[in-house]
């Protein structure tokens, strides 16, 4: 593992530090209420982060996916929520950035949007019908085109993180006048475009100040220039944007995993059992589980790093492609071990709902199912690692 962190690297990672501090007061208020955590947003917007990962020559700061790794997995161990959150806006502002089918005309006008005017863009690809453990769809949204230009568009989408509180919303339809199902139209829809409204349906288990609410479409008339990719086969442009798409969100649960094993081990430190003058951290079974979690988190940050800076150094080749489906397997599964066992380490008195390792436990629970799944990263793991051609498989549910 080839690989070195750089000291812009380090001075990024103690900025992401003193912010996730300060995220860390209000996480569990934001937690509690499902609200939008509007003040961590603004602040990211003050130090400059809506423009990480747009490119230097237009304004922004041209952040790899391993400089984003280590902000992430920062922002991540002061508020959970905030961090996926907002991941949403980098991961729908990188692929436009590098896509070689996005126009110059385009990737300029996004980098106004977010460099000069410091707009919020929340992302929206998935729908009810929609399943990571497939991974592609065609959607039912539609986008029909308008004698007099741009679109009216008609659906429902799922899981808009912080849909609400962005400026803008970029979601993925299908339109009306084509006939290829990979055909895809992504459309830039303003917060204030007719037709769209907001369906706050976010209730879950973990993750709950994501506010990952529903996007109701009807008849939502949207300009020509909203248009960011129009595309009769959109799979080229996921799979080269998979660096952003959906390997930039693990580092996010990463940081769920370091945030889970620095609260056990401060409350192992911090229990004392009466008639004894040592405190929890002494027990052997305690060393133990602290020793399992360490080798886990150690063993997925080493996964994570090097498949971050592959994809900096490669771009998406089939070795970075593994590596990015091999880190997130392996930080599913290892939060989701480090959160279960920072809980029987707190015993009852984690879980109370004002416990730290309450919260991090339900959102670590979720970490196997952010996409791509568990499942869906071993599927293609053994593709890569055979060096098969993915049309020639079968599918794994009949076809229509």
């Amino acid at each position: 593992m080839d690989f070195r962190i750089t000291e812009e690297h380090r001075r990024l990672q103690e900025r992401c530090k003193h912010l996730a501090a300060d995220f860390a007061t209000r996480a569990a208020e934001h937690d509690r209420d499902a609200s939008h955590p509007l003040e961590n947003y603004e602040m990211l917007r003050r130090e400059g982060f809506y423009a990480l990962n747009v490119p230097k020559d237009l304004g922004g700061s041209g952040v790899g996916l391993l400089g984003h790794t280590l902000a992430f997995e920062a922002l991540a161990q002061g508020c959970q929520a905030t961090a996926l959150a907002f991941n949403m806006h980098l991961s729908i502002v990188g692929p436009l950035m590098e896509s070689a089918e996005v126009s110059q005309a385009v990737k300029r006008r996004v980098a106004d949007l977010v460099v000069r005017d410091k707009a919020l863009i929340a992302g929206n690809f998935s729908e009810t019908s929609s399943t990571a453990l497939i991974g592609a769809h065609t959607p039912e949204s539609r986008g029909k085109r308008r004698a007099g230009g741009g679109y009216d568009l008609n659906g429902r989408k799922m899981f808009a993180s912080m849909l609400s509180a962005a400026d803008y919303v970029a979601a993925f339809v299908y339109p009306d006048e084509a006939t290829a199902p990979t055909a895809g139209l992504l459309v830039l829809i303003p917060q204030d475009a007719p037709g769209r409204h907001v369906n706050a349906n976010w209730d879950t288990l973990g993750m709950r100040a994501t506010r990952s609410d529903s996007l109701i479409m009807e008849n939502c008339h949207v300009s020509e220039d909203a248009v960011l990719l129009r595309t009769e086969d959109i799979r080229p442009f996921r799979l080269h944007a998979s660096n952003w798409l959906w390997g930039s969100y693990t580092a996010v649960y990463l940081g769920v995993g370091a945030a889970a094993y620095e609260a056990a081990k401060e409350a192992m430190h911090n229990r004392h059992p009466r008639g004894f003058n040592q405190s929890l951290a002494h027990h052997p079974d305690v060393r133990r589980k602290i020793a399992e979690m360490s080798v886990d988190l150690e063993a997925a940050r080493l996964m994570t790093y090097h498949s971050a800076w592959l994809s900096d150094q490669q771009g998406p080749t089939p070795e970075t492609l593994a590596a990015l489906f091999r880190a997130k397997y392996m930080v599913g599964e290892a939060v989701s071990r480090i959160t279960r066992a920072a809980l029987s380490l707190g015993g009852a008195h984690a879980l109370f709902k004002t416990s730290l390792i309450e919260r991090l436990f339900r959102d670590g629970a979720v970490a196997p199912m952010q996409f791509p799944p568990s499942d869906f990263c071993l599927s293609n793991i053994g593709v890569l690692e055979l060096g098969l051609d993915a049309e020639e498989l079968l599918p794994p549910l009949k076809r229509e």
